[in-house]
């Protein structure tokens, strides 16, 4: 039957990708928040419904959706004339967590350039600082193009 949705599957699938999300490095109940979020076809949730869905402490709820808010992957709304919060996910946010990388990458690669310069680039020590800092600027390079090939993909599709 089409749309029927398994929740006892929904839930297996929220554990697994948060799981994946966690060992990227995103706390876990945000982790768990966001991909339920995503499951809904509202794409939004109170913090009352999340809680109910992940078996969480409203303490928790509030926790994860702080660190979400924080980070720029969910946004507070209010329904006119309604007292509760809810809380949604932009549709594109592992996008747009990709895409903030390359902030991460330039970091990385100016903090090695300088551990270059602090060992003396033509030490051996030197050398694989300035190898890695090429490696980063290359990755920035070549992000920035499958990036704009998304952005095209996306746009021909539409």
């Amino acid at each position: 039957m089409p749309g029927r949705r398994d929740n006892q599957e929904i839930e297996h699938f929220v554990e697994r990708f948060a799981q994946v999300l966690v060992d990227s490095g995103m706390p876990r109940i945000a982790s768990r928040i966001a991909i339920t979020i995503m499951t809904t076809d509202e794409g939004r949730l109170t913090a009352a419904e999340l809680a109910e869905r992940l078996h969480a402490s409203p303490a928790a709820i509030s926790g994860g959706v702080r660190y979400l808010t924080q980070v720029g992957i969910a946004q507070r709304g209010r329904d006119r004339g309604s007292r509760r919060d809810h809380y949604a996910i932009q549709d594109d946010w592992l996008y747009q967590t990709i895409a903030q990388r390359d902030s991460i990458l330039a970091r990385w690669s100016s903090g090695l350039h300088d551990g270059a310069r602090a060992v003396g680039e033509d030490t051996p020590a030197g050398r694989r600082f300035a190898e890695s800092v090429e490696f980063f600027e290359f990755l920035r390079k070549e992000m920035e193009g499958v990036l704009d090939r998304w952005e095209d993909h996306r746009r021909s599709r539409a």
